[in-house]
């Protein structure tokens, strides 16, 4: 029996699986019904316990191809219940085995339902798994003292910059968490990537002559990358800009407007949002906890792109005076539905209008 103690002292308990180690996060909920492997790997959920609506999960195994992350950071991983026969014809391994080898512990039999509506209610909240519940009150009051996901970002991103080869168009890939499906979409165009820190200076992102640079997903809280925000604030109006999740956060702060942190987030992909010049709604794939502030947008520098239909909340911008723009939701997909691809067209169109009009002018 493990047990999963809250920062309010309410305790859950369930039959463990994976690794066997207590750990703490915090506790947010996802509504996908597949794509478990890719949530699990992605960065965005690293000091998270990620709690799945869906009730069951594993039932296609592990495979290597959907990897987000080779060494992810998440601290959990909560179910209804794993499937005891997995079976599918790309399966390497399964779900509980990969948790084991990683050593990220997971808690199946819970009743997910009475969790998320807790979650929902009050708001997500910090977590801990552990392998007794004699001491949830000293448990619950530990975390509510402690800021688990301070410093998450530097956990996560890269250390050194790494080459992802191609013979097209060169961009440079800001690390905040990155997700491995966004480099699969720039491979797809054929671009020549280079992944740096997300510490990296404005004026070395220039040294290298990019023809764009991208800002990628990460965890945390934006307000926490002020450096990045200045580097950002210089590279925009030079080079062709694309910010996604918390680069899209990060581009926000840079052309001053605020964030805020959600009562419990968008994570699954059955969001829709509508892109405001056309009206059109695309169904896509999400996972943060901190939004841009509508009120907190200048008019003088930004407009709003796109928008959330259930909350409204922000989810795409774009700069009136220089080549940048970004988007909350996650447009390469992975896992969930394919609406939104067209994104990273709309930004290779945006470097070569720019290469087109420097070559005439």
């Amino acid at each position: 029996m493990r047990y999963l103690i809250l920062e309010d002292g309410s305790i859950f308990a369930g039959e463990g699986f994976g690794g066997d180690r207590v750990t703490k996060g915090e506790v947010v909920f996802t509504t996908g019904m597949t794509g478990y492997q890719e949530a699990i790997t992605d960065q965005s959920y690293a000091d998270q316990i990620l709690v799945f609506t869906n009730p069951l999960i594993g039932n296609y195994g592990i495979t290597l191809a959907d990897y987000e992350s080779l060494e992810p950071g998440i601290k959990g991983v909560i179910c209804h219940q794993v499937a005891r026969y997995p079976d599918n014809w790309r399966m390497q391994t399964t779900l509980p085995a990969f948790l084991k080898s990683l050593n990220i512990p997971g808690i199946q039999g819970i009743d997910t339902r009475k969790l998320v509506k807790k979650l929902r209610a009050h708001g997500t909240m910090k977590g801990q798994i552990c392998d007794s519940k004699e001491n949830a009150a000293a448990i619950a009051a530990d975390l509510r003292a402690n800021k688990i996901t301070e410093g998450v970002v530097k956990r996560v991103s890269t250390a050194k910059s790494y080459p992802v080869p191609g013979s097209k168009r060169n961009i440079v890939v800001v690390d905040f968490g990155l997700k491995n499906s966004i480099l699969r979409e720039l491979s797809k165009r054929d671009c020549n990537c280079i992944v740096l820190p997300y510490t990296t200076s404005a004026a070395k992102i220039l040294s290298l002559q990019p023809d764009g640079v991208l800002l990628s997903n990460g965890p945390g809280d934006p307000l926490e990358m002020k450096d990045a925000a200045k580097m950002v604030q210089e590279v925009e109006q030079k080079i062709p800009l694309m910010g996604i999740c918390m680069g899209h956060q990060v581009f926000a702060l840079a052309n001053g407007a605020k964030t805020y942190k959600m009562k419990f987030g968008h994570r699954g992909f059955n969001h829709p949002v509508r892109e405001i010049a056309t009206g059109n709604i695309g169904f896509t794939s999400q996972n943060h906890g901190y939004a841009v502030s509508r009120d907190s947008i200048d008019p003088e520098n930004l407009m709003v792109t796109h928008v959330e239909v259930n909350d409204g909340t922000i989810e795409g911008l774009r700069h009136k005076k220089y080549p940048a723009f970004s988007v909350q939701f996650h447009p390469d997909s992975t896992p969930g539905p394919h609406d939104e691809e067209g994104i990273f067209d709309y930004f290779m169109q945006m470097i070569d209008q720019r290469k087109d009009n420097e070559s005439h002018a």
